[in-house]
């Protein structure tokens, strides 16, 4: 079988023309938690500190289920660009944004049973579990919202319109901050303020986004006119969709699950080393969403030459974003470990948390080199659709992240952060290992 080609060039002003403005916005999401860690850890109290920290967790794993609405919204947009569709995704756009309004309100509806299960993986102690609960049953409200949120960024990523997709992120992580801060220190309403910030901030970027959307297409009433429900419903188009959207469901439960089993054994360990784990995280946070830019610069240019069926231009990207990567995690990492002490001192008053994080600091900091190649071949992956390696990849290194954690448990919390070097590593290399087998089957003579 053949397919036309479309030759392009790929240049380095082209992965950071993608990379700059969605490492700035993705930057924004742990900024919130940094904010929000930040306000409440000043309160004074280990276990307001710890509920929110899981509340967030919670969240971090229950939307990470539906994050294939924005991972294979730009990989089939970027594809559909790259292959010349005359309406840039339009139905890959609309049938994602059905399926994340509906995924939303079932979320909403089933928020009882979805806290038992958050309550009963990281069994938190009787002071934590009252501020986790008070979150929890807030923040799901904005759960349609975040939902269409990863549509609509999915969607103008995959168009190459990072500026647009910085500016959506940069109203929803802003808005959560300055209610965030206004709620917890103006109102005093404490945890309770900063899930109210996240449900604000989410909700009027969805609605901006929409329009931004609709707008596209010269308004609601012809973009409407565009979609013809036989090929919304076109049978094959939804198996693929289907398809990709459970193997990447998959994978991320896969993802979340390591980040889970890592805070479940530092809620084990105490308050503390809770608290102290949490701030870690947001640092480590830092690195991941900035290197997430490259990854989606990745994404939109391998998907756009997958579209194309044009070879050159996946290698040549490929080589860029993992060039960029290695100067950019390693200024990422000196920047964290000798920024981490103001920044651990700002985020939290507590002596003892300050004490547990300052210690495991450099583990921290160091994540944003050996968690490079995993976020880079993330993106190419994700922009090929190649979501069944992605999933099987992401279960393997599960897999190795628990046997090392298990075995590296008898150095505490070091053994704990080891164990996810280990596991950033592995996924990795299993990544480039599955993308080398599966190259040569991805564009067609």
């Amino acid at each position: 079988m053949t397919r036309p080609s479309y030759p392009f060039d790929v240049r380095s002003r082209d992965v950071w023309r993608i990379a700059v403005p969605a490492s700035l916005a993705f930057i924004t999401e742990p900024m919130v938690g940094i904010v929000d860690i930040t306000v409440i850890g000043r309160l004074g109290d280990a276990a307001l500190l710890g509920g929110l920290a899981l509340g967030a967790l919670a969240f971090d794993f229950i939307f990470s289920l539906a994050y294939f609405l924005r991972l294979g919204t730009a990989g089939l947009t970027a594809q559909a660009v790259g292959s010349r569709d005359p309406n840039d995704g339009l139905l890959h756009a609309v049938r994602a944004l059905l399926l994340a309004a509906g995924i939303g309100l079932v979320m909403i509806a089933l928020s009882l049973p979805l806290f038992g299960i958050a309550e009963l993986i990281w069994a938190p102690s009787a002071e934590v579990a009252s501020p986790f609960a008070t979150y929890f049953y807030i923040r799901i409200w904005a759960a349609p919202f975040s939902l269409i949120n990863y549509v609509m960024l999915g969607w103008f990523y995959g168009r190459a319109e990072a500026r647009t997709g910085m500016s959506l992120q940069f109203v929803i992580h802003g808005i959560n901050i300055v209610a965030s801060i206004v709620l917890v220190f103006g109102l005093g309403w404490g945890v309770a303020g900063a899930a109210l910030g996240t449900v604000l901030g989410s909700a009027t970027a969805a609605i901006i986004g929409l329009i931004l959307f609709f707008r596209h297409f010269g308004g609601l009433k012809r973009t409407l006119s565009l979609i013809v429900p036989e090929e919304l419903r076109h049978t094959t188009a939804l198996k693929r969709m289907f398809a990709l959207s459970r193997d990447l469901m998959i994978r991320s439960a896969a993802l979340m699950s390591a980040y889970a089993i890592f805070a479940a054994v530092g809620s084990r360990a105490g308050d503390d080393v809770l608290a102290a784990n949490a701030v870690l995280l947001n640092l480590m946070m830092i690195s991941s969403f900035f290197l997430d830019g490259l990854a989606q610069a990745s994404e939109q240019l391998c998907g756009k030459a997958v579209g194309a069926n044009w070879r050159p231009a996946f290698e040549r990207a490929s080589r860029l974003a993992l060039a960029c990567g290695i100067v950019l995690s390693a200024a990422l990492a000196a920047l964290l470990y000798f920024a981490g002490p103001s920044i651990i001192s700002l985020m939290t008053t507590s002596a003892p948390v300050r004490g547990e994080a300052t210690q495991f600091l450099w583990l921290a900091a160091l994540t944003a080199f050996s968690g490079m190649p995993a976020f880079v071949y993330d993106g190419i992956l994700t922009g090929a659709t190649l979501n069944v390696d992605m999933r099987n990849g992401m279960l393997v290194s599960l897999a190795v992240f628990i046997a090392a954690a298990l075995a590296l448990a008898p150095f505490g919390n070091l053994g704990l952060w080891a164990a996810l070097h280990i596991w950033l590593l592995s996924r990795g290399a299993i990544y480039w290992w599955a993308l080398e087998r599966r190259k040569p089957a991805l564009f067609v003579a």
